[in-house]
């Protein structure tokens, strides 16, 4: 049978980075400045950009480690063999990464196949609403997506004998959308030196999708975002 991922609503993109394991909250994170940029001769060939470095320090939860490990094996075994956690999370980075952006500019009709009716319905007051450097921190570029962790996993039946699976998803990620600080209440503040003067002030904000999937037999095997928590911003 076809297999229907996020990747196949997503523009194409090169190699991804590694996920970073185990699940659970960072308690803290430093930025190390990277190399000064220097010019080059003709014979010479420039070295990549060393892009910053962001170092995770924190503990995971071992139940929730242990309940999400267990729940992803039971969806392996009994609904769809080709399941995998680790390429859910990072499928589930990307959908991120692009459904945040589409929120950010106000696509709601881009969104319409991605976002459960009822949940755009109430994200559409709630974006429309929000002043202009706010909506820009709805969006997270992939590449500042410092952490992702799976929250929790749900396998459910409802009165139909319908079968669903709900996996919440938690990123943390770096905005440099000009928000004061106090407005923000709890987000943390970093300064990244970008070369030899430049410093540039981000913010970590931390985003929460529950995504869903019906495993009725028969039903088309799509993903939908159930919910949609932007910490400090959509409140």
């Amino acid at each position: 049978r076809p297999r229907v991922t996020w990747a196949s609503a997503l523009p194409a993109r090169g190699p991804q980075r590694p996920l970073l394991s185990p699940p659970g909250l960072p308690a803290a994170l430093s930025a190390f400045p990277a190399y000064p940029r220097r010019s080059y001769s003709a014979e010479e060939q420039p070295q990549p950009r060393q892009k910053t470095k962001m170092i995770i320090l924190g503990f995971s939860n071992p139940i929730n480690w242990v309940r999400t490990r267990i729940y992803a094996f039971l969806i392996w075994a009994y609904f769809d063999q080709e399941f995998s956690i680790a390429e859910f999370s990072e499928g589930a980075k990307q959908a991120f990464a692009h459904v945040s952006k589409l929120l950010s500019q106000c696509k709601f009709d881009l969104l319409e196949e991605l976002v459960a009716k009822e949940v755009l319905h109430v994200l559409k007051e709630k974006v429309t609403s929000l002043p202009d450097n706010h909506k820009n921190a709805l969006a997270a570029d992939i590449d500042e997506i410092v952490y992702t962790s799976t929250g929790d996993i749900s396998i459910y039946y409802d009165e139909k004998g319908r079968k669903f699976v709900n996996i919440l998803m938690c990123f943390w990620y770096l905005t440099s959308a000009n928000i004061p600080s106090e407005t923000l209440s709890g987000a943390s503040v970093f300064q990244v030196k970008l070369g030899d003067q430049n410093v540039e002030t981000k913010q970590l904000l931390s985003a929460s999708y529950e995504f869903q999937r019906e495993f009725t037999q028969g039903v088309k095997p799509d993903w939908t975002i159930a919910r949609i928590e932007h910490s400090k911003l959509l409140e």
